[in-house]
């Protein structure tokens, strides 16, 4: 099927190279130039385990990019893969979203088939119907319904693993109103789901299809928080918390995923999405008050760990190493990385922090010009008075005789990851 899609950003990227993967051509529209000379040199404009070798290979043959939104007017189906960042209170910025709607739909207008738009980007019930739709119909001249349809497609792409997320998905969400428009968007995944048979086809409508995305991810985000919370009890009694998590994930009705007790979720889908499904609750009149309190207590972890500091060193004046700025492993990604409060809240405190992370220093830069960065692990602790490990990367795992170059050798574990000896000063957030 020949498939567009308008944005080239880490969604857009991504299932751009995967649809091409399973067979389809693919287009995609991005108005900067850069980005779209760096995809059709087959190579990836973001950091994304198994996604360069994907581009280097259909680039110039199954994928291209370009800044003409014409190329549209050669394919069955756009997807809109535009950004909807967070306003300050909370709600989706769709303006992004609304300026792409509007060239598809002048596009759209020179076209005589019938064509398939699907939201794809994260949007809160009612977006795509109520705003997407009547902007195609008013800058194309045509009637949704008739000439086109729309639907919508919700991502479930965890940055790190996002390839395979796609290509191996637990399921595949499907959002339309007609039957013209589920039968194409079908089309669509038919190869992939042939190559992922245990996927779940949920095949609904586009307002459910938006909500199924935000309900997923704050419910995870809900569980981490009260695992979170509950590992914060057991410290404060000197349980073991692993022996209880990992108890209460032999009950099925629980699971044993995401019981991992830490510094918490950050990244560009947890926080945005519980943010705009909480404004989108209280614009209708209703108060959610668990998300408000996973929130909370999500807020509270990175200045936990500063508190465990404490216990054992005073950090005005110290230097302290924070081992891993990006918000997970296997990206770059920065975005609401746990990290930046702590560091915050460092430097509050007065002491001189050093960072270090395998690939995410520069993006971290941007947000902290002024932070001393080291370009090793092993350089960050040494003489450090304390080290707080944020990310777990695997490098930090296996960190061990690189301690021994600290000064004190305080280590504050945000993610259970380094391994207790003697010689160290250990503390968990568990």
């Amino acid at each position: 099927m020949e498939i567009s899609i308008i944005g080239s950003g880490y969604v857009g990227t991504t299932i751009a190279a995967c649809f091409a993967d399973v067979g389809h051509n693919v287009v995609n529209v991005d108005i900067d130039e850069e980005i779209v000379e760096t995809l059709n040199s087959g190579n990836s404009p973001i950091h994304e385990p198994s996604l360069d070798e994907r581009i280097e290979e259909h680039a110039g043959d199954r994928l291209r990019a370009t800044t003409d939104y014409d190329a549209i007017l050669d394919t069955d189906v756009t997807f809109l893969a535009l950004s909807t960042p967070s306003t300050d209170d909370g709600h989706i910025d769709l303006s992004v979203m609304e300026a792409g709607a509007k060239s598809l739909g002048a596009t759209l207008a020179e076209k005589d088939d019938y064509h398939l738009v699907v939201t794809k980007s994260t949007v809160v019930p009612t977006t795509t119907e109520e705003v997407i739709a009547p902007i195609l119909e008013e800058h194309s001249g045509k009637t949704v319904g008739e000439d086109f349809d729309v639907g919508m497609n919700p991502e479930f792409l965890r940055e790190g693993s996002a390839v395979d997320d796609f290509l191996d998905p637990d399921k595949v969400v499907l959002g339309s109103h007609t039957d013209r428009a589920a039968e194409r968007l079908r089309g669509v995944f038919d190869p992939l789901l042939e190559r992922a048979p245990d996927a779940s086809l949920v095949e609904t409508g586009i307002r459910e299809a938006e909500m199924i995305k935000y309900a997923n991810n704050a419910f995870l985000a809900a569980k981490i928080s009260l695992v979170n919370d509950l590992a914060n009890i057991c410290k404060e009694y000197e349980v073991d918390t692993d022996e209880v998590l990992d108890a209460i994930g032999l009950d099925s009705r629980i699971g044993s995923e995401f019981l991992g007790a830490g510094v918490g979720w950050g990244g560009s889908c947890f926080p945005k999405d519980v943010a705009a499904i909480v404004a989108a609750a209280r614009d209708v009149g209703y108060e959610p008050a668990m998300l408000d309190a996973a929130v909370e207590v999500n807020d509270n972890q990175p200045v936990r760990m500063l508190d465990i500091l404490r216990d054992h060193a005073d950090p005005d004046g110290a230097r302290i190493a924070v081992l891993g700025l990006a918000f997970k492993p296997g990206t770059d990604d920065v975005r609401n990385s746990r990290a930046i409060p702590l560091i915050d809240a460092l430097l509050d405190a007065g002491a001189d922090v050093v960072g270090y992370d395998p690939v995410a220093t520069e993006n971290f830069r941007d947000k902290f010009p002024d932070l001393d960065y080291a370009d090793s692990a092993e350089s960050a602790l040494d003489g450090a008075d304390a080290a707080l490990v944020v990310t777990d990367w695997d490098e930090f795992a296996a960190l061990d005789d690189e301690f021994d170059a600290m000064a004190d050798a305080v280590v504050v574990d945000g993610r259970n990851i380094v391994t207790r000896r003697e010689g160290i000063v250990y503390e968990s957030l568990v």
